[in-house]
């Protein structure tokens, strides 16, 4: 008989194998006009969707304490679908080269 993983294996494993992955969030019609936003949680991490002034469709990671600013995530739109990113490795890096905020990547579902 074999046992559950543990509650620390279990955020572990979701954290190496699950997150650094494309994951679809919602339609693009979910969020149709300016100003519009949608809120989703992934993998536990609240992350919210928002239409800004130039119809562009931006992801924000919500933060649980108060440190400022909510940090942007990787965000795709393809096939009319919205894709984020949880992984911040590469994304840090990319900021840190003054890179735009939405990342036009390939999801590798698409």
């Amino acid at each position: 008989m074999t046992t559950p993983p543990d509650d620390r294996s279990f955020r572990r494993e979701m954290a190496t194998a699950y997150r650094s992955g494309w994951h679809f969030v919602d339609l693009v019609t979910a969020i149709p006009h300016e100003g519009d936003s949608l809120m989703v949680t992934l993998f536990g991490e609240p992350v919210v969707v928002v239409r800004d002034e130039d119809e562009d469709v931006r992801a924000y990671r919500c933060l649980r304490k108060p440190r400022g600013a909510p940090r942007p995530v990787r965000c795709a739109v393809r096939y009319g679908m919205i894709f984020v990113n949880l992984d911040q490795r590469d994304h840090e890096q990319m900021v840190e080269l003054d890179a735009p905020e939405t990342i036009s990547a390939t999801p590798r579902s698409a």
